[in-house]
């Protein structure tokens, strides 16, 4: 600094005059030579800027220079260039020496660049021209170092518009950064819109994002009546929008791919003010976010500015007051240092630096003073600590606080939501049923006991996590019925309390089935298992079946013994279940644990009913493939061994008595639904059969669709021996035959037939996973006949797929066709059955069920519906080319 000093006693001969004479020109150099290598580089470059701090204690104008550039006459470049450097050393100046507190400083800073633009547009002559602020420039919080925001809209020709346009960004460009791209479609989209433009844009392709940056759009410079009705025009489509609980998903997966971004750009150690959690950008979100639920209803929470936003957010009572207050406290300290470090070099930065002795300066420029106890820079970062502590705590419960404190009456009354504002909030959450919702809120923490106290401190987390699963209203119906018991209540509220993660999903299952939350209801202490993927895992073999039978073994009533065979499943489907909607296990994964489960279940059923002949259980469809969906049968054959009337009465008997068993004399005492429709004769045909019955059968009046049946069959359970011994004797017929013309045309004409009759009234068949063009059937229809002309045996699709390509029966580009679609269609087939809780095999019309099975998709519904169309669409291509033998150009 000393250097500094003297360098400008020697270059400006009335310097030392004013060091001598004025005590506020004295502090302001100092000040600025100590906090900025860029401004001190300007005062010793630029003459004028000592006159400009000499009138620091003046608002910025005409009479604080008599700089021609700082005039109203300023119609050159250079002159607009050199009015914003001593404007911007004016606001420095002022903030520095105390002048001018945060807020003033960002929106003279705001000021200054409008200056600039608007100066601009008068020396290129834009007069049909407005200059749309956006971001920090919209909202009067611009920074030292920011990139200005900006949109344009014109009404004239096009070709004049852009070129006027691009000439301001020039200019303006040589004064700061400008950043162009949030205009519609970024840097790809037109420079300049009319206003029409903007709102066909608006109406049809406009993202969630960028509705919630017009939160900040307004005029900043130009043609005046212009940037008017831009701002109403914006304003109500900004407000008459639905911010809906899509719209929500959307912003927060923004905001949470750039907190890991921020964590990669970061180097290890070093502290970023704007991305870091508990950051700036953790305050902005949550103002904003909480204007798109409310803003609809309330024109008071409406301003592009975040201080004063959050201030009436406080106000309202849409936030705790209290939180208001740290937010707004922990922004003005953290906006505060972002200025200290940009002011350093003019860089735009946001990352508090490693080096000691750089800390330890910006330290002292923010007013830390050493002690005895701590340097000034040790108690900087124990006060930004401290800071983005409470600043995330509140960012991550500030959305549902309020519904508490509306709810459970826990505030003064006017301090909470009013019925609509709270109706509001509810289903920007997701959550629809606002009566229904308020009604669980306040039983879940109503009393005065420990586990009502800890749920008030938990419920906002456990909202925010159902509003993220596909039902919200389920789940929070769900998780009532799940902490009904006053006994059960404090155990799970001290999992919850234990593993966060253990909450999180829980909410995630409750909020996604049906089904599954009920099973999760009637068996509590699941819970604490769902954060460890080892502990759901689906035993192996013999360890199933080993359990499968302990739970009926000490029982002696059948009814006893099924619901406990019941029980058992249910929760081997809950471990499956969870660990597909976690992410644990993939599609193949998922189908061979159900036929491992539903195979076990077989196994143990037999062991109880005790056979005296040999008796054997043959898998067909998906069963025997091991691709048991969550919603299919068991298609089964039931094979045994004996002579004589008292051999074929024990087999009926157990048949009989296996179905009777699995399937219950009503639905809800169902375990597994066994069809044996694919046996000999169908339905008017005998349960079990012997070996040589079905070889006879075989041998004189098998079809050839009954062959491709024959495909997938496999022994699930019993005496694998003799199942074996009846695959063996059938195997001349399903697989040593080739595919003669007369079975390809009849299996042609199954499969026809199958199309026409078998879609449900009620399903659309353009979307139909199971029997739509291109869909699962069509699927394995092809396989499996490739397989019968091939003789390439195989149970799976997949593998088989593969087998065929080995073989060279398949290309390998169809083979990825077919693969592909197979696993989507089988992926979104699941997750309907576990969303819906019911069976149905197309995607659902009706918007609500669309969008939760989307959302538990992780993705849309029209980018499901869309994916399905091009997936299929290439099957479909592959299947009639090789299915049916139409050629393709």
């Amino acid at each position: 600094m000393r250097s500094a000093l003297n360098a400008l006693l020697e270059r400006h001969p009335t310097f030392g005059h004013h060091l001598d004479t004025d005590p506020l020109f004295r502090r302001a150099t100092i000040a600025v030579l100590g906090a900025s290598r860029d401004l001190a580089r300007l005062l010793a470059q630029q003459p004028r800027a000592i006159d400009v701090l000499t009138r620091l204690d003046e608002p910025w104008g005409p009479g604080v220079t008599t700089a021609p550039e700082a005039s109203n006459r300023a119609t050159t470049v250079p002159e607009i260039e050199a009015a914003a450097r001593l404007h911007y050393l004016h606001i420095a100046g002022r903030d520095l020496v105390g002048l001018a507190d945060l807020e003033m400083t960002i929106a003279d800073l705001t000021d200054r660049a409008a200056h600039v633009f608007q100066a601009a547009c008068d020396h290129v002559g834009a007069e049909n021209l407005t200059v749309i602020g956006m971001g920090k420039a919209g909202g009067q919080e611009l920074n030292y170092s920011s990139d200005v925001d900006v949109m344009f809209v014109g009404d004239g020709p096009r070709e004049d518009m852009v070129r006027q346009a691009q000439q301001v960004v020039d200019i303006a460009g040589r004064c700061f950064r400008v950043d162009t791209n949030l205009r519609p479609e970024g840097r790809d989209g037109a420079l300049v819109r009319s206003l029409d433009s903007f709102e066909s844009y608006w109406d049809r392709w406009a993202e969630p994002w960028e509705f919630q940056a017009l939160l900040k759009a307004r005029p900043l410079a130009g043609d005046a009546e212009l940037g008017a009705r831009f701002l109403h025009t914006a304003q109500r489509w900004l407000w008459t929008r639905p911010f809906d609980a899509d719209a929500l998903r959307s912003l927060r997966l923004l905001k949470a791919r750039a907190e890991r971004a921020a964590v990669g750009d970061r180097a290890p150690g070093t502290d970023e003010l704007k991305r870091s959690p508990g950051g700036i950008r953790d305050i902005e979100f949550t103002a904003q976010l909480l204007q798109l639920v409310h803003g609809h209803l309330d024109p008071h929470v409406r301003s592009p500015n975040t201080l004063t936003t959050l201030d009436e957010l406080g106000r309202a009572g849409y936030v705790d007051p209290a939180d208001a207050a740290t937010l707004a406290d922990a922004y003005r300290f953290l906006r505060t240092a972002e200025h200290r470090l940009q002011l350093v070099d003019g860089h735009q930065t946001h990352t508090v630096p490693r080096d000691h002795g750089e800390r330890l300066a910006l330290a002292r420029t923010l007013g830390y003073l050493d002690t005895a106890e701590h340097d000034a820079d040790v108690q900087f970062e124990t006060d930004l600590r401290r800071g983005r502590n409470h600043v995330r705590t509140i960012h991550q419960r500030v959305y549902f606080r309020p519904l508490l404190e509306a709810f459970a009456g826990s505030t003064p009354r006017d301090a909470r939501l009013s019925v609509d504002a709270a109706s509001a909030r509810l289903a920007a959450f997701g959550f629809t049923d606002a009566n229904r919702t308020q009604t669980a809120v306040r039983e879940l923490t109503k009393g005065l006991n420990r586990s009502s106290r800890m749920m008030q401190q938990l419920l906002p987390l456990l909202l925010d996590w159902l509003s993220e699963a596909p039902d919200p209203d389920l789940g929070l119906l769900m998780l009532r019925n799940l902490l009904g018991s006053t006994k059960r209540s404090h155990t799970l509220v001290d999992a919850f309390r234990d593993s966060p993660e253990a909450a999180r999903q829980a909410c995630t299952l409750l909020g996604t089935s049906r089904l599954l939350a009920d099973i999760v209801v009637h068996n509590p202490d699941i819970v604490a298992r769902l954060p460890h993927p080892d502990l759901l895992a689906t035993r192996s073999g013999p360890d199933l079946i080993e359990s499968a039978e302990a739970v009926m073994r000490w029982r002696t009533d059948t009814k006893e013994k099924r619901q406990a065979l019941r029980r058992w499943k249910d929760r081997n489907l809950l471990g499956i279940a969870s660990r597909d909607l976690f992410g644990f296990s993939n599609t193949a994964e998922v189908e061979t644990d159900l036929s491992a489960l539903a195979a076990a279940s077989l196994d143990a059923t037999l062991a109880m009913l005790a056979p005296s002949v040999r008796f054997a259980i043959v898998g067909l469809g998906h069963f025997g493939a091991g691709e048991l969906s969550y919603s299919s049968d068991l298609d089964v054959l039931f094979v045994y061994e004996g002579d004589g009337s008292a051999a074929t009465e024990e087999a009926a008997r157990v048949a009989t008595s296996l179905l009777r068993f699995l399937g219950g004399d009503t639905p809800i005492q169902r375990v597994w639904d066994l069809d044996l429709d694919l046996r000999p004769e169908g339905r008017r045909g005998a349960l079990a059969r012997r070996v040589e019955a079905y070889v006879q059968y075989w041998d004189n009046y098998a079809e050839p669709w009954e062959r491709m049946a024959m495909t997938r069959a496999r022994v699930v359970a019993g005496d694998v021996e003799l199942g074996q011994q009846l695959l063996d004797a059938i195997a001349p017929q399903v697989w040593g035959r080739g595919l003669p013309d007369t079975d390809r045309r009849a299996i042609l004409r199954s499969k026809a037939r199958m199309e026409s009759e078998r879609i449900p009234a009620g399903e659309d068949p353009r979307f139909h996973l199971k029997l739509g063009r291109g869909s699962l059937s069509d699927i394995e229809f092809t396989v499996q006949l490739s397989q019968l002309r091939s003789g390439i045996r195989g149970n799976a699709t997949v593998p088989a797929i593969d087998a065929l390509v080995g073989a060279g029966e398949i290309h390998t580009d169809d083979a990825r066709v077919l693969t592909e679609a197979f696993r989507f269609c089988e992926r979104t087939r699941n997750r309907w059955f576990l969303v819906n809780s019911a069976p149905s095999d197309a995607l659902p019309l009706q918007p609500e069920p669309a969008t939760r099975l989307a959302r538990s998709l992780h993705t849309s519904p029209t980018a499901l519906r869309e994916d399905y169309r091009r997936l299929t669409r290439r099957s479909r291509r592959v299947v009639e080319r090789l299915f049916y033998g139409v050629p393709q150009t």
